[in-house]
């Protein structure tokens, strides 16, 4: 399989789109948040169409199950730190974030290499789709037509966090219970 497909060109736009995204976001005004939050929403909605479209067409590749959740994983760190240098995150919060992606990304990995496949949970998905739109309200972060980006960036940040250690709490949970139906002694 092609690593030129529109599956994989998605993906890498998504991780091309991160410098665009840091530089919006580092000027101070109210434009530049929004065009950051723009931008980022737009690279948020390739990795529901890059999955999507190599499904449907059948191009689902080794490059894009490797690569596609990394790119995931890199946006969504690199907007976090960024909104840890603008004053907008608790950067023990995004710490905690980020490392539970670290260690559940070595879980699989692990397990993988082992035989076991840890399926992605429902609380991963929402953890992610509540980590995006965090963002995406932290990079405006004002009030826009009456919405209060801002104080509903803060409480969707508080619930991505919540729901991004639950999940990491899953992962490990049901791995250990994988160990003991096999009676491994890992």
């Amino acid at each position: 399989m092609s690593l030129h497909t529109v599956p994989n060109w998605l993906t890498m736009g998504r991780i091309l789109s991160l410098p665009l995204i840091i530089g919006l976001a580092s000027f101070p005004s109210r434009g530049f948040g929004i065009a950051a939050a723009v931008v980022f929403s737009l690279a948020a909605i390739t990795d529901i169409l890059d999955g999507y479209i190599a499904r449907r067409t059948g191009q689902v590749s080794d490059f894009g199950k490797l690569v596609d959740p990394i790119a995931d994983k890199i946006i969504v760190a690199a907007a976090f730190i960024m909104l840890v240098h603008l004053g907008r995150a608790p950067a023990w919060i995004v710490a905690l974030i980020i490392s539970r992606e670290f260690a559940v990304s070595g879980l699989r990995a692990y397990a993988g290499s082992t035989g076991v496949i840890i399926d992605a949970r429902l609380m991963g998905k929402v953890k992610t789709t509540l980590q995006i739109l965090a963002i995406i309200c932290l990079l405006v972060n004002f009030s826009l037509w009456g919405f209060p980006f801002k104080e509903v960036g803060w409480i969707l940040l508080i619930a991505a966090f919540a729901a991004t250690i639950w999940s990491g709490y899953e992962y490990f949970r049901d791995y250990s219970a994988s160990l003991k139906d096999t009676g491994s002694k890992d």
